[in-house]
């Protein structure tokens, strides 16, 4: 087994820019043609302030004027204006464009989002219909609170009417921070609200809201009942060892992903919300998963019976295994700490006595456990470097926590050896420029210009696509992981969402999601912010599916904005496209250097 030497990975020196400056817009002098590449037509915006429009009107020698406003118009006819949102009697962009005596018009349809109620201190009875809640699919255990709301006028009564025929009083809310003039507060009205045991919602109830002589009736969604005694267990998935396979848990019905689950684990089911089903993991923890993911058949009061055993230390040439021994999969954590990794196994007991070291390993220097709750195991991984990558698998009876050795660095020749993977970004989807240009494109080619110079200082790489078809999305990261690389680099462009001005929000940004990605991305953020001087937009955590694979540090890069006329135009360039390339392929160097240090 070759020797490691103990890696550590301190912040990497900021890259002193080079100042480039974005390639000239070449003039064109076409037939007047407006284009508008967003929005669609008949679009639902999801703003009713202000919003951003864009696309070309074929020569740069043309005036432009949309619902009236003048906008700028680049030398190769593009645009891209940020502008009010058009008013409800009259949602459409209208576009005038003039060279000379010719004229060019377009009409932009678009659809509004529908707007909040507005309340008046008197007058007929207005409720707010979608603020009204519970409303779906919702199971609940008996004591559990359910939180009823309602927005009416201030000057309304609002009560609910339980089947019995009981009222109970639903209260006021705070008025939100940005609601603070008298007219404001008027027009906003109030949210009455109360947070009520689900078994008194068991039948039929209803929200009323009375003012003068108009009552309105609200009838809320029945809440199911969740089995406790005894209780009901379910399977996520199908069994399976797979290591690439698994299932999603998140806070919140529909919310971020942040547990991963093994399928074919046997959880106990405690409530439900439209397409989500809530799980526990242990008496402390409970978290949502797809429907879809909860096997049509349940396992009745079948508890799963989780105890771990003696566990070893298995070495490798390119990782070591801890190997626990277990029962049943169980639903886990891995945290990254300095220098370990700790594995929190949940609805588990240890009875681990011996924890067998095969070999002196260089890596995995000691482990030990402790039973946090009655319910909840830790082991924490002492390493001798920072984590570089892991690999939990649940296999043959056992769960299987793979660490993966850092690679040996020669500083002089950081990449020399190393397995980089490449990741152009989309398709399917993507962003467009105003002219048309389709993100796939420069990222495919920016992408072949980071092969190329990878190559050139002795790397090997991992092309996750190399032609224009389709590639699913979550099967990159995994072409990734079987092609053991040592990084994964995803080539993006960015764009943004409703309602955010573009002119001020643009530049050049880099994300990560896991601890040991966080210094390779600040890496690429320093060198790419160098070679493309463009704003620095900063370095950010965001969960990211090609940024979730554990087995190496992973980043995506959003070097420009596609929908910013300039920089859609030197992405057409090869200059800035090689320019992206050297900035990826600089803060990899600065990045694996950075792993030599302790030598």
């Amino acid at each position: 087994m070759p020797a490691v030497a103990p890696v550590s990975t301190p912040p990497v020196t900021a890259v002193v820019p080079k100042t480039p400056t974005l390639p000239p817009i070449p003039d064109v002098d076409g037939p007047l043609l407006i284009h508008v590449q967003y929005p669609d037509s008949l679009q639902r915006l999801t703003t009713r302030d202000s919003n951003f429009i864009f696309g070309s009107v074929g020569s740069g020698r043309a005036a432009l004027t949309i619902n009236g406003v003048s906008v700028d118009v680049r030398a190769n006819g593009a645009f891209l204006a940020f502008l009010p949102v058009p008013p409800d009697s009259a949602p459409r962009y209208e576009l005038v464009a003039t060279r000379a005596a010719d004229t060019a018009r377009l009409v932009r349809p678009v659809r509004l989002p529908s707007p909040r109620a507005q309340f008046t201190a008197d007058g007929p009875l207005i409720v707010d219909s979608g603020s009204i809640a519970p409303r779906g699919l919702l199971a609940r255990r008996d004591d559990e609170l359910v939180h009823v709301s309602v927005r009416t006028p201030a000057t309304a009564m609002t009560y609910l009417k339980l089947a019995n025929g009981d009222r109970q009083t639903l209260f006021a809310e705070p008025q939100p921070s940005d609601v603070h003039d008298t007219l404001a507060q008027i027009g906003y009205g109030v949210v009455h609200s109360a947070d009520i045991p689900a078994r008194l919602l068991r039948a039929k109830t209803e929200i009323i809201v009375e003012r003068g002589s108009f009552t309105g009736r609200f009838p809320l969604s029945v809440v199911e009942p969740v089995p406790v005694s005894p209780p009901q267990f379910a399977e996520l998935g199908s069994k399976s060892e797979d290591p690439d396979r698994i299932i999603i848990g998140r806070p919140i019905p529909g919310g971020t992903y942040k547990w991963f689950f093994f399928p074919g684990t046997i959880v106990q089911v405690t409530g439900q919300q439209d397409e989500f089903t809530r799980v526990r993991l242990d008496d402390a923890l409970e978290v949502w998963v797809a429907r879809r993911e909860v096997a049509a058949r349940t396992l009745g009061a079948s508890a799963p019976h989780r105890q771990t055993r003696d566990a070893r230390v298995v070495p490798s040439p390119d990782w070591v295994d801890v190997e626990i021994p277990i029962s049943e999969r169980p639903a886990y954590d891995v945290t990254e700490g300095d220098h370990s990794l700790a594995l929190t196994l949940y609805d588990t007991r240890s009875n681990t006595d011996i924890i067998r070291f095969v070999a002196n390993d260089s890596l995995v220097r000691d482990v030990r456990w402790e039973q946090v709750t009655h319910d909840r195991v830790r082991y924490t991984l002492k390493l001798s470097s920072q984590p570089f990558g892991y690999q939990a698998m649940y296999r043959g009876g056992a769960f299987v926590l793979r660490v993966r050795r850092p690679p040996v660095i020669d500083g002089a020749a950081p990449l020399r050896g190393l397995v980089i993977a490449v990741d152009p970004g989309h398709p399917p989807i993507g962003a467009t420029g105003p002219t048309g240009l389709y993100e796939p494109v420069p990222a495919l080619a920016i992408g072949f210009r980071v092969r190329e110079l990878l190559q050139a200082k002795g790397a090997t790489v991992f092309m996750t696509r190399t032609s224009d078809g389709p590639v699913d999305l979550n099967s990159r990261p995994v072409m990734a992981r079987k092609a053991n690389a040592h990084a994964m680099v995803s080539i993006h462009l960015n764009a943004l969402p409703d309602g955010i001005n573009p002119f001020n929000s643009n530049g050049t940004g880099t994300y990560y999601f896991w601890p040991h990605s966080e210094t390779m991305a600040r890496a690429l953020q320093n060198a790419l912010v160098a070679q493309l001087g463009l704003k620095n937009i900063g370095v950010h955590y965001d969960n990211l599916a090609v940024a979730r694979v554990t087995w190496m540090p992973s980043v995506l890069c959003e070097g420009a904005f596609l929908m910013i006329p300039e920089q859609e135009n030197a992405l057409r360039t090869p200059e800035f496209q090689a320019a992206y390339a050297r900035g990826v392929v600089e803060g990899l160097e600065a990045y694996f250097r950075s792993l030599a240090r302790d030598k």
